[in-house]
């Protein structure tokens, strides 16, 4: 399996270190495009996060060469974690000016899975319009709001059900939360 992570300039980057590692433990080929406001949240939120490292392979959001950047590049899906409104905006209009846009495009156009997590809170009403628009086009839209049925003690547990429901998306076994038990 070969999966595009996309990280944006949102807070919340912790998500996107969990998600790496997991990917990595599973052996899972990764090719993660970072924007420079990722780079400076990723400095101020999480500086050990050493993101490069748990990454097969990085690009820089400018580099609209990059392989992955063409649809002739085979891939299975593509994450964005953290998403901002920036490049919800963009996605969901086609403005593909940024490599992570242009492969969001791609999955777009081809119907692979694009998995769009929005860190954003409250959101716009132009915002849930292109939200609207990612849904509509096949993107799946996941807010990062964690559940709390599995009573999370820290916030490692709360990245934890949130990653954990990013890989059953993907299709990736893991065992990251505690699941749903009629406990009433």
């Amino acid at each position: 399996m070969r999966i595009i992570v996309g990280i944006c300039g949102a807070s919340g980057v912790g998500y996107t270190k969990l998600l790496l590692e997991e990917l990595k433990k599973c052996k899972i080929e990764t090719h993660v495009i970072i924007s420079d406001w990722a780079k400076k949240i990723l400095q101020h939120e999480s500086p050990e996060a050493k993101i490069e490292e748990l990454a097969n392979y990085v690009y820089d959001n400018s580099d609209l060469a990059a392989n992955i950047s063409s649809t002739s590049f085979l891939t299975d899906a593509m994450v964005i974690l953290p998403a901002t409104v920036k490049t919800v905006s963009d996605i969901a209009n086609a403005h593909t000016d940024n490599l992570i846009a242009r492969c969001a495009d791609n999955m777009l156009r081809q119907r692979k899975k694009l998995i769009v997590c929005i860190r954003e809170t409250p959101l716009s009403a132009p915002t849930l319009k292109n939200l609207h628009k990612l849904a509509l086009y096949g993107a799946i839209v996941f807010p990062l709001s964690p559940g709390f049925y599995h009573k999370p003690k820290t916030i490692e547990e709360m990245q934890s059900f949130i990653v954990g429901k990013i890989l059953d998306l993907l299709g990736i076994e893991n065992d990251l939360f505690k699941r749903w038990e009629n406990e009433l």
